[in-house]
């Protein structure tokens, strides 16, 4: 019986693709891939398109991920480190998708692209859980927040990615990075962009912990299981490096102080009556988990989270005016908002 399949559209024409090619490909390069392959597209995905394959009348279901077409900020939408990370964690206690075919080449499709297995699942965009009861929400907040901790335990060095990134000064490197994301995408002058760019590399903080960071880390990249509140998958592991635990726990709390309905949002949610852990509550729980008191100078790594974010919102916003996304969004920049959230919460205002 063939599994039921999640809601997909048809492929963009920016994204499209030599499909018999690529069918070609796969069938000499995956055992037992299957005959007959459709591809349809996921909506959404400001990042790296995502695909539907499914071959036998849909028997059997995968997942493409692939570079976006265009010209791409430096460093972005590497699809190489997905696949590789999730191969790793594979034998770890972190659960993440099946790992098929990481392909380089770009005479297939145009773009590298890896396969992954296809998982039923549930993901939930709406943070305030609004179709679950109060103790499911609770178990579902539980799950991301053990999830991550898993994920900082993990000794990176034995799973083979001590090569995965540079160990040591992840916030110096991190800050540098994002202002040069930002500049590469910058498309108006924003006053509280350029306080943030000139602020916050003085005031990194001195802990210099060494994790396998996620990098986007928040309920919308996690698969639950169908019907039971489980973590299945952690998904979008475009932005993972070896880098610091807290830019991870700090951009997971951005939920609890978010004003985007798009991105996820808790502000004004009466977490008693809904069974949703407070952000101190769930900052809590991590820092138990993780063998911690508590975490100093949170506003330094939250405000950092939301500049990142900003920075990011800019780079999207500029693909939206290239026409590269394959949903239709109208083009308005978060990034000052952000940016000035930004400021407020690394000066202690809000």
């Amino acid at each position: 019986m063939s599994q039921p399949a999640p809601a997909v559209v048809d492929v963009a024409p920016a994204h499209r693709f030599d499909n018999a090619r690529l069918d070609a490909y796969l069938t000499a390069s995956i055992p037992g891939f299957g005959a007959g392959m459709v591809v349809k597209q996921f909506q959404g995905g400001a990042s790296n398109p995502t695909f539907l394959l499914a071959a036998d009348g849909g028997d059997k279901l995968y997942v493409l991920r692939k570079k976006p077409p265009g010209a791409l900020l430096a460093s972005a939408h590497q699809v190489d480190r997905e696949y590789r990370i999730m191969k790793a964690l594979g034998q770890t206690d972190v659960p993440v998708p099946v790992m098929r075919w990481l392909c380089e080449d770009p005479e297939v499709i145009g773009t590298s692209f890896y396969v992954m297995d296809y998982l039923p699942g549930r993901v939930f965009r709406n943070a305030t859980l609004p179709d679950l009861t109060p103790p499911e929400r609770t178990a579902v907040y539980d799950e991301l927040n053990a999830t991550l901790a898993k994920l900082h335990r993990v000794d990176f060095e034995a799973v083979g990615l001590s090569d995965f990134g540079r160990h040591g000064s992840y916030f110096e490197r991190q800050v540098s990075r994002w202002i040069k994301q930002y500049r590469g995408a910058e498309t108006d002058h924003i006053p509280e962009m350029e306080a943030l760019i000139e602020r916050l590399p003085n005031m990194i903080p001195p802990d210099d912990s060494v994790t396998i960071a996620h990098g986007d880390y928040r309920l919308e990249n996690v698969m639950f299981h169908p019907t039971e509140p489980r973590l299945i998958a952690v998904l979008d592991w475009e932005l993972s490096t070896i880098g610091h635990p807290f830019a991870d726990i700090a951009y997971n709390c951005f939920l609890w102080r978010s004003e985007s309905q798009a991105w996820g949002s808790l502000v004004g949610v009466d977490f008693k009556a809904t069974g949703i852990p407070t952000e101190a509550e769930y900052v809590a729980a991590y820092c138990r988990r993780t063998g911690r008191d508590s975490i100093p100078d949170w506003n330094f790594y939250m405000a950092f989270g939301i500049f990142r974010l900003a920075s990011i919102s800019q780079g999207v916003y500029r693909r939206i005016l290239g026409g590269n996304l394959a949903m239709e969004r109208e083009a308005i920049n978060g990034t000052p908002r952000l940016a000035w959230q930004a400021l407020e919460v690394l000066e202690g205002r809000l």
